[in-house]
């Protein structure tokens, strides 16, 4: 729920790293700052990348509803649910795809209905926001699902 989609998003979410991978030449990172080592080496391998880098990290906000000073640790969250997978795509290595994401230990629905945006949406449309939220869950694994693929070719 957010002030574009007051009743709810009713499509999958973008995948701006799919898409820019798409274009066949262009360093793709998915970051989160729970894992500073990944991080640096995403950076470090855009740099040395002679081509367009794109590096997309997970940035939680105060309007998630939670306290600023806790952000790190809502990242992690982010990560563990399988909300949020990190991975690195290098058009000119020889494993083009890395997952570094490990897979989800936390539950899904736990993460999001911790959140103002999705609590929000439960408490103002407790008849679709079950609904909403399974098919949430349905397209994060999915996503990962795909990229478990690209990973393993």
């Amino acid at each position: 729920m957010a002030k574009f989609a007051a009743a709810g998003k009713r499509t999958k979410k973008k995948d701006l790293g799919m898409m820019a991978m798409s274009y066949g030449y262009v360093y793709v990172a998915q970051v989160a700052m729970s894992d500073p080592a990944q991080v640096l080496k995403a950076m470090t391998e855009a740099e040395a990348y002679h081509g367009p880098s794109l590096i997309i990290a997970y940035a939680p906000c105060i309007n998630h509803g939670i306290k600023m000073n806790q952000a790190q640790l809502e990242i992690a969250r982010a990560v563990e649910a399988g909300y949020w997978q990190t991975y690195r795509f290098n058009p000119t290595a020889e494993k083009k795809f890395t997952l570094d994401s490990k897979p989800p230990k936390a539950s899904y629905q736990d993460f999001i209905k911790g959140e103002n945006r999705y609590a929000s949406l439960l408490r103002q449309f407790p008849d679709i926001a079950p609904e909403l939220f399974a098919e949430a869950q349905k397209d994060a694994e999915d996503r990962l699902a795909s990229y478990q693929r690209l990973a393993a070719e």
